[in-house]
C-alpha cells in the first residue's frame, strides 16, 4: 500500500533534488524509501525516476534506483533541479558573497545557481551596483532592482538553459574591466577548476580575465572528478568561498596556491529545511 501524500504541492525540481540527495548520501534505495523521503506516492516516485534516468543521473534497479558514479566528464545537471540541490549551502556562500561588493561597484555574474544566491543577497543591500551577467534569470531579477543599472552580453541562449554563450558576448565581456566577477564552476579538482561545455569555460574565462578580483563560489559536492574541459588553475582565482563540508584535503591544494578560502557554516535548521521543503521566503531556490 502506498505511502499517503505529505507535500503535495512540492514541485518536481524540489522532489527530484531531494531524490538524488537521499541517493547520493545512501548509494541506493527502494522506491518505498524514496517515497517516504519525499513524502509522496510510489507512483510519482516512479515518474521521477523515469525522468532522472532519461537525463542520465540515474540506473534502474530492481524496485529502486541508484545514481551513476562517476557521472560523465559531459554530465549537466538541468537548471531546475541544480537549484534546488544543495540549496541552504547556496544560499549561505551567496549571502557571505555579497558583502564583498560595495556600492557603485561593477560586478560581473556569471549564471551558476550559487552565484544567482548572491545576487538575491546583493538586492538585500541595496547598493547601486553595475550588473553584467549572461544569466536569463539574474536579468530578470535585478530588472526589478532600482539602484542597479543591468547590462547583457548578447550571444546565443543554450537549448534548454536559461543563460547565454558564445559571440557577440564573449568579445564584448573581453573589453571590461570589471571590479570583482563572482562564478561557479562545474568542478575543482587538486587546484584545477573544470566545466562541462566548451561554449561555458570560454566565456567564463573571458569574465575572470575581465574583472580586478573573481570570487569562486561553489558549495562542497563540487569538490570532485573534472569536468569535461580545463576552465583556468586556480591561481587565477582570488577568493574561494565554499561551505564547512570541503574536507581538508580537498582545500589543501588551494591553500598551496596561496588562495584566500572563507569556510561558510550551515546550521542544521536551514539544511533541514531546505531538503524537506520547508524553506523560508529567503530559501525558495
Amino acid at each position: 500500500m502506498e505511502t499517503p501524500t505529505k507535500r503535495v504541492d512540492m514541485v518536481p525540481a524540489k522532489r527530484r533534488a531531494l531524490i538524488l540527495e537521499h541517493l547520493r548520501v545512501n548509494g541506493a534505495a527502494s522506491i518505498q524509501e524514496l517515497a517516504d523521503t519525499i513524502g509522496g506516492s510510489q507512483s510519482t516516485v516512479r515518474r521521477d525516476l523515469e525522468h532522472l534516468v532519461e537525463k542520465g543521473y540515474l540506473e534502474r534497479t530492481h524496485g529502486g534506483a541508484h545514481l551513476l558514479q562517476p557521472a560523465r566528464a559531459t554530465f549537466e545537471r538541468e537548471t531546475s533541479v541544480n537549484a534546488q540541490l544543495h540549496h541552504a549551502e547556496k544560499v549561505a556562500i551567496g549571502r557571505e558573497a555579497a558583502l564583498r561588493l560595495s556600492a557603485r561597484d561593477s560586478v560581473i555574474f556569471d549564471s551558476s545557481s550559487t552565484v544567482m544566491e548572491a545576487v538575491r543577497a546583493a538586492a538585500e543591500r541595496d547598493l547601486p551596483l553595475t550588473v553584467v551577467t549572461n544569466s536569463l534569470e539574474i536579468a530578470d531579477f535585478a530588472a526589478d532592482v532600482k539602484s542597479w543599472r543591468v547590462i547583457m552580453p548578447g550571444g546565443t541562449i543554450r537549448p534548454g538553459y536559461r543563460h547565454l554563450a558564445g559571440e557577440p558576448g564573449e568579445s564584448f565581456i573581453r573589453t571590461l574591466h570589471a571590479d570583482v566577477c563572482l562564478s561557479g564552476v562545474s568542478a575543482v579538482t587538486g587546484a584545477l577548476l573544470t566545466e562541462i561545455a566548451l561554449e561555458v569555460a570560454s566565456l567564463k574565462r573571458a569574465m575572470i580575465r575581465a574583472a580586478r578580483r573573481t570570487i569562486l563560489l561553489v558549495d562542497s559536492t563540487k569538490f570532485t572528478a573534472p569536468g569535461f574541459c580545463t576552465l583556468c588553475d586556480v591561481s587565477e582565482i582570488d577568493e574561494v568561498i565554499t561551505d564547512t563540508g570541503a574536507t581538508e584535503e580537498e582545500l589543501a591544494p588551494l591553500r598551496a596556491a596561496d588562495r584566500r578560502i572563507t569556510l561558510v557554516p550551515v546550521s542544521r535548521s536551514a539544511a533541514t529545511a531546505a531538503r524537506t521543503g520547508n524553506a523560508g521566503p529567503g530559501e525558495a531556490g
